[in-house]
């Protein structure tokens, strides 16, 4: 049975009112809608879709926001399908078109299983399930059998000693495989495990029929699925046909449509920081074509459409949807448009329907239509009646002559020659980069940002993906230096425009941002008069050995151990600098963190605290998250503490910090 929350809850969600005469608050940004996966059956006619739709925490159970199935038929009506307290993910169609298949865990489910619900009416039913949970999946040309990646089960005597309390943890020893499934569809039987050296990541069966292309590491740690995906290309029975000795990094595959060419994302060195290149190779592996070395920008995303190649890239902070032969040659651009950020398609049936965001709304389903990209979704219609502020690409020059690129968000009340706050947003990675979309979130709530009278600022400094593989390396062996400079030189820049109040300057960022804003509050700590920091950086030695990709760090961060330079782990260490810091800093960090260690907060935050002359300090954890707040209730405390903290120290009395109790109305 599908499941839907009440008729009343639903309209009052979706026509929810603007909360303020202008501009956007906090709590819209808590219920904000979004678009996720996207997938168009094979005719292109229809398209399924998942939307992802906030908890309420007045109302519901905390916890993530919850993935919705829905569909836009033929004739562009959109419609739920699987709606309410549901998660599924991982959409797709069977082969004749006839079902919309997802995972998801349902019912009397133990774990995630392979599930299908048709087009034409029913309910949703177990196609199959495996192991410890279905992880991905890929259906045979005819449709008769679907090949699973399924996470190995415990065996049944360890599930009982850990029952009697026996359940002691050996550090990155009890990793257990993910393996490769035959399921036929056909009839009653149980899917049959095809043996493979190594852990199956994801899983591409060959229109050809004849052939599987899998992504293989040799292990099941974060490390290895970073770092050491590999391509192995089997038959049915899992005999190995041939394989792609692809170094570094592997973002994705695409069969040919007739199964004779794999196009794959991937890295030319293992020193790539981002699987960003389009490589081809042929149906058993081998060498491959580099297709487009000379690209100022990265590859995101790749389908076939007949004998050409489509490719997504992020060139800069804008966009593009371009087409190429395999050899390389005939490279035309289908879709670029400023200030609209696609970042997932797919081409079925002739039509090319992609997820795509701008400036004004977060990601909704479109379809290019002629040389222009049509909306089919509004997720948020009530956001036609907020007043958003004004949105625009920035550049300038960093103290050796580079040009760095970023995006300002200006105050919603922006008068001509005054002056006013900023709040400098710097991204993780650094193998990552903003685009000129949307970028209003729980974390960097721009638009809010904005209606309060800030400025909010984010660069690409050195380092960031989008503008081509030069670049991106342009930073890997030197951190805290040029890139974290780059990141002054901005704020400078705006404040020699006239725009910006130099004594009113925040900085907030999560991850590798998180280290930045430790960074200005310590090393740069003149420089800013408040700091908000996530899951951040504050020791470079002790990071390395507490975090789960250490060889990720090593082979396309640092390229050098602590112990061949321990000066540059010492010296590229916020709390190297704690005695210069003065900046009012808010750290916040979930204690469930594998990447960045809490004790990283914990560090920096005691070292803050025993100086002589200290300055505001608070640590808050949030119980149970991770690398980032998934629940409902982490982000809006977020939300709110980061708020306040920049409003006290950028607009308000400063001294001693607020206090640390919230109202969390209206949401209480």
């Amino acid at each position: 049975m599908l499941q839907s929350r009440s008729i009343l809850g639903a309209v009052l969600l979706l026509l929810a009112p603007p909360l303020l005469a202008e501009g956007m608050s906090l709590e819209q940004i808590a219920r904000l809608q979004s678009v996720g996966e996207i997938s168009p059956s094979p005719d292109g006619q229809s398209i399924a879709f998942t939307r992802s739709v906030p908890r309420d925490p007045a109302e519901e159970a905390d916890g993530p926001a919850w993935q919705e199935l829905h569909l836009i038929d033929h004739e562009g009506r959109v419609r739920g399908f699987v709606t309410g307290d549901v998660s599924v993910g991982r959409i797709g169609w069977t082969p004749n078109g006839g079902m919309i298949t997802f995972i998801a865990k349902r019912g009397e489910d133990e774990h995630d299983a392979l599930y299908g619900i048709p087009v034409d009416g029913g309910e949703a039913r177990k196609l199959a399930g495996a192991g410890a949970g279905v992880i991905d999946y890929s259906f045979s040309p005819d449709g008769s059998r679907v090949a699973l990646v399924a996470g190995e089960a415990l065996p049944t005597v360890d599930e009982e000693q850990r029952e009697k309390g026996f359940d002691a943890v050996v550090f990155e020893e009890q990793w257990r495989p993910r393996d490769l499934w035959l399921h036929d569809l056909g009839g009653d039987s149980e899917p049959d495990r095809i043996e493979i050296e190594g852990s199956v990541q994801a899983v591409d069966w060959s229109p050809a029929g004849d052939r599987l292309a899998l992504r293989v590491t040799p292990r099941q740690l974060v490390d290895d699925t970073l770092m050491y995906q590999r391509v192995l290309i089997v038959a049915p029975d899992g005999e190995v046909l041939g394989r792609v000795d692809n170094p570094g990094k592997l973002a994705g595959l695409a069969w040919s449509d007739d199964g004779s060419r794999l196009a794959l994302i991937a890295t030319e060195t293992i020193e790539d920081t981002r699987a960003g290149r389009l490589m081809v190779t042929g149906r058993d592996g081998g060498d491959w074509t580099h297709l487009m070395p000379g690209l100022r920008g990265h590859v995101i995303d790749i389908d076939w459409d007949g004998e050409t190649l489509l490719f997504l890239s992020h060139e800069g902070v804008e966009s593009r949807i371009g087409r190429i032969a395999p050899d390389g040659s005939g490279e035309a651009t289908l879709l670029s448009r400023a200030g609209l950020i696609v970042t997932a398609f797919e081409a079925r049936g002739g039509r090319l329907v992609f997820g795509a965001s701008t400036p004004d709304y977060p990601s909704e389903v479109h379809a290019l239509n002629g040389e222009s990209a049509e909306r089919l979704t509004d997720s948020n219609p009530w956001l036609a009646d907020v007043e958003l502020a004004r949105q625009e690409v920035v550049e300038y020059p960093a103290r050796d002559g580079l040009t760095i690129q970023g995006l300002l968000v200006r105050p919603l009340d922006y008068e001509e020659g005054e002056r006013y706050p900023l709040i400098l947003a710097v991204h993780g990675g650094p193998e990552s980069h903003y685009s000129n979309g949307w970028l209003t979130s729980y974390n960097l709530p721009a638009q809010h940002a904005a209606a309060e009278g800030y400025f909010m600022f984010y660069p690409n400094y050195r380092g960031s993906t989008g503008r081509g593989v030069e670049f991106a390396l342009s930073s890997q062996g030197r951190p805290a230096k040029e890139e974290f400079d780059d990141l002054v030189d901005g704020v400078d820049h705006l404040i020699e425009q006239g725009w910006v109040d130099g004594d009113r300057v925040g900085i907030t960022g999560g991850s590798y941002g998180g280290y930045a804003t430790a960074w200005g509050a310590t090393y740069y700590s003149e420089r800013f008069a408040a700091a908000v920091m996530n899951v951040g950086l504050s020791d470079k030695i002790a990071m390395l050995g507490t975090s789960d990709i250490p060889m990720e760090l090593y082979e396309v961060h640092y390229r050098t151990w602590p112990w061949e330079d321990w000066d540059l782990y010492r010296e590229a260490s916020p709390i190297y600098y704690v005695e210069r810091a003065q900046t009012p800093i808010l750290i916040l960090h979930g204690d469930a963190d594998p990447r960045v260690d809490p004790t990283q907060s914990r560090i920096l935050y005691r070292y803050l605290t025993l100086q002589e002359d200290p300055p505001p300090a608070r640590l808050v954890f949030y119980p149970g998250e991770g690398h980032g707040n998934r629940r409902a209730a982490s982000r809006w405390d977020y939300s709110l503490r980061l708020m306040r903290w920049m409003n006290h120290y950028l607009k308000g009395e400063g001294g001693e910090p607020p206090p640390h109790e919230l109202d969390y109305g209206p949401f209480e």
